[in-house]
């Protein structure tokens, strides 16, 4: 008998991942000076354990202006190698594709971490300067954010490049852009968040720019056998917005710079968005970029139950199924799944006995 869709393997590139299920990005806030820590070994090396296709680490900072908070994960300097490999490696182990997530927070930076308020920390309580394409803050209170100059623009599309070197160095196997969730590269996308008059501002090809031209250059870094996603917010719910038009439009636009998949999440630009979430809300998003583009998408959000995400695959809606907090809630989520659809998905030899 052919596997349940959802356990079929998917291979783009050189990448072959045992089925579709991914670990989608988790911001841990649980870093020291941007080093990834024991905690990160577990968080991720668990999930790989627990049966996961493609496990990817948190939003990792290619500068240190660029850290959602103090304790995120950071890639910009050569000392933070050495830990993420550690991760890395254990990952594979395990029978995963090791990804990480490149970042950059742009205005919603210097942030205390969740479970201590998560508000803007001003510099004069230790936090930095923070930067965007326009120099509005996210919440009104916040601090303003510097307006970027455009060479400073393209210096930090040359911190991503940095960074997705040291990625490879550290031995993933995949890489993916953060262009989403209200982050610097979703700030230049957004007409709520983007007032520039110069080529980075206006126009839609101006807009996408600063994500385009990072693309090319990370790509151009590449190996061809390594697998690109970049991640989007298909909508900001809010009017006026980017909107899921533009998403299809910059996705065709990405699939020939050599962007293999589209993980499409959803709003985080603005505050006052009009969302309402229910299970799996963004999937829509996803089969309409596949469908319009042919380029391979992942679903993301609300998706809990292993029927549901076997049917996403099932139905062509999406390639790959991102899940976040159900896998906090469960890292052995795909081997539980894998016995509820009648999966051959065995567990390491010494967690045998409970499976």
């Amino acid at each position: 008998m052919n596997p349940p869709n959802l356990f079929s393997p998917l291979t783009i590139r050189g990448a072959t991942f045992r089925n579709r299920i991914a670990v989608s990005p988790m911001c841990q806030y649980s870093c020291d000076d941007g080093s990834a820590t024991d905690w990160h070994l577990v968080h991720l090396g668990c999930r790989a354990v627990g049966g996961a296709g493609l496990v990817m680490a948190e939003a990792t900072a290619v500068e240190a202006r660029g850290r959602i908070s103090p304790g995120d994960l950071g890639i910009y300097k050569d000392d933070h190698i050495a830990p993420l490999a550690r991760a890395a490696n254990f990952i594979k182990s395990m029978g995963a594709v090791a990804g990480i997530q490149l970042a950059h927070a742009g205005r919603k930076a210097s942030c205390r971490v969740p479970w201590e308020g998560g508000r803007a920390i001003p510099e004069s309580a230790g936090g930095w300067q923070t930067v965007a394409p326009s120099a509005v803050p996210f919440l009104a209170d916040d601090p303003l954010p510097a307006a970027l100059t455009g060479s400073e623009i393209r210096a930090i599309t040359g911190e991503f490049v940095a960074a997705a070197r040291r990625a490879m160095a550290a031995g993933f196997e995949l890489l993916e852009i953060h262009g989403a969730h209200g982050y610097l590269a979703h700030e230049f996308l957004s007409p709520l968040s983007n007032f520039r008059t110069d080529s980075y501002g206006g126009s839609f090809e101006n807009r996408i720019r600063f994500l385009v031209d990072t693309t090319e250059a990370i790509r151009a870094v590449m190996p061809d056998h390594m697998p690109l996603f970049v991640r989007i917010s298909a909508t900001d719910w809010k009017e006026g917005g980017w909107d899921i038009d533009e998403s299809v439009q910059l996705s065709a636009i990405l699939k020939t710079k050599g962007v293999d998949l589209i993980d499409c999440s959803s709003g985080a630009l603005v505050h006052d968005a009009k969302i309402q979430p229910a299970p799996g809300f963004q999937v829509p998003f996803a089969e309409r970029i596949r469908r319009e583009t042919g380029i391979a998408t992942g679903a993301v959000g609300m998706i809990t139950e292993p029927k549901q995400a076997d049917d996403i695959i099932r139905t062509g809606q999406a390639d790959l199924v991102l899940m976040a907090r159900e896998f906090l809630r469960d890292p052995y989520w795909p081997l539980h799944a894998a016995k509820t659809l009648g999966a051959d998905l065995k567990p390491p030899a010494q967690y045998a006995r409970a499976f």
